[in-house]
């Protein structure tokens, strides 16, 4: 058996994108940026930041889109893809995370609606009125 798993939480870096797909379908696309802080060899502390391109599919697309933007706190759950595509005679590779689940993370005082999840199962839709928004 073989595992495809990716589950981070972090910042978003730049407000969703979403774009509509040829099939009808709705796709979004972000970052976030994760960080982790240890201390090196000499006793110094040190952070580091990993960046994490995301995607989603459907109604979670539309729910990323309309409730996330820059700076908010999210959780990714899906697997790691890499796409390839040659620009100009150049191959190019870009490896994301296609989430699965995203559940917004706590709200800033003053800002829009509660914390909620946004779950996409294997070929199935959410209706918006399933989300306690």
């Amino acid at each position: 058996m073989y595992l495809n798993k990716a589950m981070i939480f972090g910042n978003l870096t730049r407000d969703p994108e979403l774009r509509a797909l040829p099939s009808g379908g709705n796709v979004a696309s972000f970052s976030i940026a994760t960080n982790r802080t240890y201390k090196k060899a000499d006793g110094t502390k040190q952070e580091e930041v990993e960046f994490h391109n995301i995607v989603v599919f459907g109604k979670t697309a539309e729910n990323v889109q309309r409730y996330l933007t820059k700076g908010s706190s999210a959780y990714v759950e899906g697997r790691i893809k890499t796409r390839s595509w040659e620009k100009d005679g150049t191959k190019h590779y870009k490896t994301e995370i296609v989430a699965e689940t995203v559940q917004f993370g706590p709200r800033k005082q003053g800002e829009g609606a509660p914390a909620a999840a946004a779950t996409q199962e294997q070929g199935e839709e959410i209706a918006s009125e399933d989300i306690p928004y």
